[in-house]
């Protein structure tokens, strides 16, 4: 089946619906108002530290007049509304709107009102500049693991869904449901979700990782667990600019553009450092180490599922490791621990990369999608189950320029210049967020949204993270003109 720009793809009514938070209550943290939707159970589970100050608490009991709540808030008059908006499976919490199972289309968890034009996002190839003036530019970005989430804003991080191994980094194992701010961590600047563990970088190029230590995957010479962050005493000179990990495998990119390696290795050689440079202990590497085989500075990494990509800082696609799926895209199923270029891709000048458990995703600079690997859920987005040796345009999404791209376990997905979010691959626990789907859809979707009776206008995109089974975005929502 080829894909079509108008095939495939499923609307349904845009109609108002009111989602209701049980318990409100506002919070002052490093001088900001913030506002927290969460349950009577989880409440109590928040750290009541220094600077941190409960304010006021409401029940919300009335279904008409509820909102979704407002967790940062600036002093400026001149305001924008980001809205984190969520969908998927969310047994464990990950979705962020309390107890739930399953939202099958993109759903608020909460809403942020920044300086109008003074934000700016945290994504791959790195920090876009924000725009200059007096007002202070909001740094935001947001992640997605195996079973918990993330949101990044201004310095501060909030955490929620499963707290196994102490991935939330709370200092306790508990599952949370709604997104909760984590007091132990300050100026934040981004953070990779892995499956058990997760990956934090601080405006001082600083990087923290928590939760369970399996593998190496936290770079401490320790394989326990760690309930809080804990700084990664690394062998770099200078700072770090870029961090990324997935299921066990972390990487960093110093400022120069020196990428370091540590975590699971079971021969594969993800962590492309060669026979010299094995695991120290059960089948992973907990000492961050240099891939010195790299030929140019990097700008960015991708952890894939048992594969690494590389971005440089000239747009050339670099990678190694696991390759029996044809994820490293040479046409063949050779693989190996020493980096290379993708031969194909040479002369195209890549922006971003994106890593699934067997397929990637490259951006262009003239905004097309590029896909290759294993294409079993559909994740490749060419309107079959086939994989993809090489690196294939997303023809589906061609007339389109993308500006953003994104990849989970097996499903895929793209923001476009416009606003507009298109998904495409596994869609067995709802995590394209576009309902009535087939439990494989080959062909890239473009995901509607539900508007809210609350004064604002519609929904553009601006970012997007998947994880295993539920995905999360942020977008940007003016407020309508009377």
């Amino acid at each position: 089946m080829n894909c079509r720009k108008d095939s495939n793809l499923i609307y349904y009514p845009r109609r108002h619906f009111y989602w209701v938070p049980v318990v409100v209550f506002s919070l002052y943290y490093q001088g900001h108002h913030r506002q927290l939707a969460t349950t009577e159970a989880v409440m109590a589970m928040i750290p009541y530290r220094h600077r941190i100050a409960m304010l006021t608490h409401r029940l919300c009991s009335s279904y008409s007049n509820t909102k979704t709540p407002t967790l940062y808030t600036t002093d400026t008059p001149d305001s924008t509304t980001i809205q984190l908006l969520s969908w998927g499976k969310g047994a464990s919490g990950q979705l962020g709107g309390g107890v739930e199972e399953t939202r099958l289309y993109p759903s608020p968890v909460t809403n942020l009102l920044l300086p109008k034009s003074s934000f700016t996002l945290f994504k791959t190839p790195g920090l876009l500049p924000g725009p200059d003036g007096v007002n202070k530019v909001v740094e935001m970005g947001i992640s997605c693991g195996l079973f918990h989430s993330c949101l990044v804003v201004d310095g501060a991080l909030w955490v929620w869904g499963k707290g196994d191994g102490g991935r939330l980094g709370l200092g306790h194992e508990n599952s949370l449901f709604v997104p909760t701010l984590n007091p132990h961590l300050d100026n934040v600047r981004s953070v990779a979700l892995g499956g058990l563990h997760s990956v934090a970088l601080t405006s001082a190029g600083e990087v923290f990782t928590w939760g369970y230590g399996g593998f190496g995957a936290l770079g401490h010479s320790v394989y326990h667990r760690e309930l809080f962050p804990k700084l990664v005493k690394g062998s770099w000179e200078g700072t770090i600019k870029h961090i990324a990990t997935s299921g066990a495998h972390t990487a960093a990119v110093t400022e120069s553009g020196e990428l370091y390696m540590w975590g699971r290795e079971e021969g594969d050689g993800r962590l492309g450092l060669g026979p010299g440079r094995g695991p120290d202990h059960a089948g992973g590497l907990s000492i961050p180490c240099k891939v010195k085989e790299l030929r140019f500075p990097v700008a960015a990494v991708s952890c894939g599922g048992f594969f690494t990509m590389a971005l440089t800082e000239g747009g050339q696609l670099w990678n190694w490791g696991a390759n029996s799926n044809y994820e490293l895209g040479r046409g063949d199923k050779i693989g190996g621990w020493k980096p290379r270029p993708v031969p194909s891709l040479e002369k195209v000048r890549i922006i971003q990369i994106a890593s699934g458990g067997y397929h990637s995703l490259a951006l262009t600079d003239d905004g097309k999608v590029l896909s290759w690997g294993h294409g079993g859920q559909g994740q490749l987005g060419h309107g079959s189950i086939e994989s993809q040796k090489i690196p294939t345009l997303v023809e589906a999404i061609a007339h389109e320029h993308i500006i953003y791209i994104s990849c989970g376990g097996s499903f895929s997905a793209a923001v476009t210049d416009k606003g507009k979010l298109y998904t495409w691959g596994n869609a067995a626990e709802s995590q394209l967020g576009v309902p009535g789907l087939p439990a494989i859809q080959s062909c890239p979707v473009e995901v509607n949204f539900l508007m809210e009776d609350d004064g604002l206008g519609p929904h553009k995109v601006l970012s997007i993270a998947n994880g295993a089974s539920h995905a999360m975005c942020l977008a940007l929502r003016e407020r309508e003109s009377c």
